[in-house]
């Protein structure tokens, strides 16, 4: 039994402030267990209890967890005034207050993106000590030889001094050109086309295709999200083969 007060969990659940729960409460639209209910301090069991708000009725989610295929031009933040946020792709229908980018993309790498949130998941995904590696697929300006592989698999410096973590890289040409399947297990500013940068090559295109063992749901198309399940959660945490 998991007991909160009611206007925390449509607050929580409905996209709406705690202030704004309590309205929609003390003007009888809400009903639990098919019985209105005036008072906002009432506890509910969101695990079994029935909760309707004007009409509507949804399963209570402590947490939501959203895959994303994050498009080129759109930025990894919660809110800018001038910029289209990934925040703002969110459908009503998953929409929450306090969701927020797991880790980040930049604005022109395209691919999965988690937003969520729960806070302990995300840290479990983006802290290296949890050895949860990003697969990215880079499309390069020109040919990687054996000296730059070797360079990344022990740990590039790049050009300010800063020490990345080994790579592990799986360089190949293909109708797009040059590509480079890279995994990492850090999220430091740019860092995946800082480090091609530091042996002397430039990323033209950059998509991040898996984190742990989950890869990107392909259906979705550039822009699109939905909820992920709980053994896709799991996944997360998983070694990508």
């Amino acid at each position: 039994m998991s007991l909160n007060r009611l206007d925390k969990i449509i607050a929580l659940n409905c996209n709406v402030s705690r202030k704004e729960a309590r309205e929609l409460v003390k003007s009888g639209k809400v009903k639990v267990n098919g019985n209105i209910v005036l008072r906002s301090e009432e506890l509910v069991d969101s695990s079994a209890d029935s909760i309707n708000v004007n009409g509507f009725e949804f399963a209570s989610k402590n947490h939501i967890v959203i895959m994303m295929n994050k498009p080129d031009g759109v930025i990894t933040a919660t809110k800018d005034d001038n910029k289209k946020t990934v925040i703002d792709l969110i459908p009503d229908n998953l929409m929450r207050r306090s969701l927020f980018p797991c880790g980040r993309l930049d604005k022109n790498t395209e691919g999965l993106l988690i937003i969520t949130d729960d806070g302990e998941l995300c840290h479990r995904i983006v802290s290296p000590s949890h050895h949860v590696y990003k697969t990215y697929i880079a499309t390069l300006t020109r040919p990687l030889d054996s000296k730059a592989i070797a360079s990344l698999e022990n740990g590039v410096v790049l050009s300010d001094g800063t020490q990345c973590l080994p790579a592990r890289i799986n360089y190949y040409k293909d109708d797009y050109g040059y590509c480079c399947k890279i995994k990492i297990r850090e999220g430091k500013y740019h860092q995946v086309k800082r480090m091609f940068l530091a042996v002397g090559n430039h990323v033209d295109k950059l998509k991040r295709t898996a984190i742990g063992a989950l890869k990107l749901d392909e259906s979705l198309k550039p822009g699109e999200c939905r909820e992920m399940t709980r053994d896709e959660i799991e996944l997360l945490f998983g070694e990508d083969g």
